[in-house]
């Protein structure tokens, strides 16, 4: 009887119990339904921070699973990179699946970033895979396709289907250069999307397919950039936007990102997401304020159009890689800026 009183609490409380990374059990909210608001972060050094000894801690200063941490802030998603052949091994498929087992097993949602590089794609790099460095522009087309397929093939076998999937990371100026490198051929760019975007609607056709754009602030590039995507033949679901502004200036550029925002759906009738957003950790009351703002504004776009917002890997405390856009404060626990995502 017990066992079965408890299972009717869980149910009621609308929460489930998992194993966490160290096979310790603890209690989780059930996931958000599909079609409500993304609340994330993507988290994907995580692996390797926890391989180099980093701990993370809630308010109270308990050492726990940082998916936990992430989800009693308010987070319901997580986004994760994809590297084809990295040097470390870390943002390869096999650590991406286990990264994205452990989102699953806190019921929180999943958006994959591809990078299409072995390394970071940026809008100043996007270098192509050493494998796919000579090939034919033919073949290269082939080979996003192939490398989306695979990726997610993998995830689909273990019973993960993610509700977003970025076809490229921060594509300013294109990627995949010089092939795909939109101000010398803006029809091999939309040709490298294209091919992306039949990759996942292969695997599944539920799955969005976003296109990332860093300055989310900056109309005139998004114009650029989807009315010759647009006009080259590529599709996509919903335009991704980067947000990194200061403590300073974040209020007018939150306020132009609106603008922008409300353009490209009345241009392109997209979706739209802020896929990447932080601020130094030394202005984390700043950089709340800037979340609360930015989130209100995307949600507040017509026709429930705003799916999101994601922190880009709040967990890097202690200057991670020299990483000073974190909202975890030294000793490992989330600053106030964590606080925009709570309900």
């Amino acid at each position: 009887m017990k066992c079965f009183a408890l299972i009717a609490l869980l149910i009621t409380a609308n929460v489930s119990c998992k194993k966490n990374v160290k096979g310790e059990t603890q209690l989780y909210p059930a996931p958000d339904p599909v079609g409500t608001y993304a609340k994330g972060a993507d988290v994907s050094w995580i692996t390797e921070m926890e391989a180099a000894g980093k701990k993370f801690y809630n308010n109270a200063g308990e050492q726990q699973d940082i998916f936990k941490i992430l989800k009693d802030k308010g987070m319901n998603t997580i986004r994760l990179r994809v590297w084809v052949n990295p040097s470390s091994g870390y943002c390869n498929t096999a650590d991406v699946l286990a990264k994205a087992k452990r989102a699953q097993a806190a019921n929180m949602r999943l958006l994959i970033d591809f990078h299409y590089s072995d390394s970071w794609a940026d809008p100043g790099q996007q270098n192509k895979p050493a494998a796919w460095a000579n090939q034919d522009f033919a073949t290269l087309k082939t080979s996003v396709y192939n490398h989306t397929v695979e990726v997610l093939t993998v995830l689909k076998n273990n019973k993960i289907v993610p509700e977003w999937v970025q076809v490229g990371n921060e594509t300013n100026n294109g990627m995949l250069w010089n092939d795909g490198k939109a101000s010398v051929n803006m029809k091999n760019f939309a040709d490298l999307v294209l091919s992306g975007y039949n990759g996942v609607k292969a695997v599944d056709p539920a799955t969005k397919v976003v296109v990332h754009i860093s300055n989310g602030y900056d109309n005139g590039l998004f114009r650029w950039i989807f009315d010759g995507l647009k006009n080259n033949g590529a599709k996509w679901d919903v335009i991704g936007m980067s947000m990194y502004p200061s403590a300073s200036d974040w209020a007018a550029k939150n306020t132009q990102c609106l603008t922008n925002m409300n353009d490209m759906i009345s241009r392109y009738g997209s979706e739209i997401m802020i896929c990447e957003l932080g601020m130094p950790v030394s202005d984390a009351a700043a950089c709340r304020d800037f979340i609360k703002d930015l989130m209100a504004k995307n949600k507040s776009l017509p026709n429930n159009k705003g799916l999101g917002i994601f922190y880009w890997e709040p967990q890097s405390y202690n200057s991670w890689k020299d990483y000073k856009l974190g909202a975890f404060d030294d000793s490992g626990k989330p600053t106030v800026a964590m606080d925009a995502f709570l309900p």
